[in-house]
């Protein structure tokens, strides 16, 4: 796995002619209940996108991973302190600059790899794929391999799929797996399982955790959570989006594939900036 903020410029430059695939890791800062770190959305993208680079690489792709965004709409949880939101034009742009930047040194393949699954920040994810449907010569593409699409909820265990799964097992586990020394063992030990309904009122209109009875920003059983599942879900993230990639850009495994930004006679101008810019979605 190739960690894209330690190499120097001459190794980025000669990746980036091998028409790699790049992994940008999503998640957010906020409260995870008394037992998680507030970084645990990011500790889980940048598990599932490392898992997901090594098994690229494993075939014959060259990929890398991005530092990750670790701010975002943040609302539902911006009740409890630690929580960070930012506006949704904030990560919108950040997104669309970081793709324009990868664009400007030839890489047109772009992943995001998201586990922040408040229904504002993937609703504008997913709008983010509109301004790049479409790999030119140009023009990098870039997709989102939506883990709250059924398809992919139901390979993630019982708990993801029933949505209450907020710092409970699901996530725990992840984190068990991923980031061990962050988890607050006592205090996750001593949680009973809780259920409140979280999908059903978030999409019913409720406006934070506190509002639908996760008064202490979590729900689910992380006492039953375990490393090893942890290290199955994992595994289980990497196939959604080794498995989209892989069915978006079947070239790129097949041996078919030429690199898309060599047609183009010379690199496109950096784009003025537009700090004014709102979201399509």
């Amino acid at each position: 796995m190739i960690d894209y903020a330690k190499l120097t410029w001459p190794e980025a430059k000669a990746l980036f002619d091998q028409d790699p695939v790049a992994l940008l890791p999503v998640g957010a800062t906020e409260a995870h209940g008394p037992h998680l770190p507030l970084d645990t959305d990011v500790t889980i993208a940048c598990a599932q996108a490392r898992r997901a680079a090594e098994r690229l690489v494993e075939r014959g792709v060259p990929a890398f991973v991005l530092p990750p965004v670790a701010y975002t709409v943040a609302q539902f949880a911006f009740g409890f302190p630690g929580t960070i939101t930012v506006r949704p034009t904030t990560l919108w742009n950040l997104v669309e600059d970081v793709v324009e930047s990868l664009e400007q040194h030839g890489v047109r393949r772009v992943v995001l790899c998201n586990a922040h699954l408040e229904l504002a920040h993937v609703k504008l994810l997913r709008g983010l794929l509109k301004d790049h449907a479409k790999m030119t010569p140009r023009h990098a593409q870039l997709i989102f391999p939506d883990i709250t699409r059924r398809r992919w909820a139901q390979t993630l265990g019982e708990e993801f799929l029933s949505g209450e799964c907020h710092a409970g097992r699901y996530e725990s586990s992840i984190v068990m797996a991923a980031d061990e020394s962050s988890v607050r063992e006592a205090e996750r030990l001593a949680l009973e399982p809780k259920e409140v309904g979280l999908i059903e009122k978030m999409l019913g209109g409720a406006k934070d955790f506190l509002e639908i009875g996760a008064d202490a920003a979590w729900c689910g059983d992380p006492a039953s959570a375990s490393a090893e599942e942890g290290r199955a879900l994992i595994d289980s993230l990497a196939t959604v989006v080794v498995s989209t990639i892989e069915e978006e850009w079947p070239d790129r495994f097949d041996g078919t594939a030429t690199h898309p930004a060599s047609a183009s006679a010379s690199p496109p101008a950096i784009p003025p900036a537009s700090p004014g810019a709102s979201p399509s979605a």
